[in-house]
């Protein structure tokens, strides 16, 4: 399955994990806590977060590239609009071998 990750520094990363998974557990049974988060986004479209002191870790996974590229672009546009007081740049996914 198709995977990519992105590494978005900054300060506030527990603060945005747990913001992405309360907005999509209204839909999606999502796991999560301060420093881990897991949404299924269906049956074969996953994406979990890592948060740490000095960034957010999002990995992405889906059945193929085209639906990799909506899912990326779906979790980067939701963590900008919550990161909107933070100039977090350009998010860059980077996609397994």
């Amino acid at each position: 399955m198709p995977t990519s990750q992105a590494r978005v520094p900054t300060a506030e990363a527990s603060r945005y994990l747990k913001q992405l998974c309360r907005h999509w557990s209204h839909k999606f049974p999502v796991e999560a806590n301060e420093e881990h988060g897991r949404v299924p986004f269906g049956e074969d479209r996953i994406c979990t977060f890592e948060a740490s002191a000095d960034a957010l870790l999002m990995r992405v996974a889906t059945p193929d590239p085209a639906a990799l590229t909506r899912l990326e672009n779906v979790v980067s546009d939701h963590l900008l609009r919550f990161a909107f007081r933070e100039n977090l740049g350009e998010i860059t996914w980077s996609r397994a071998a």
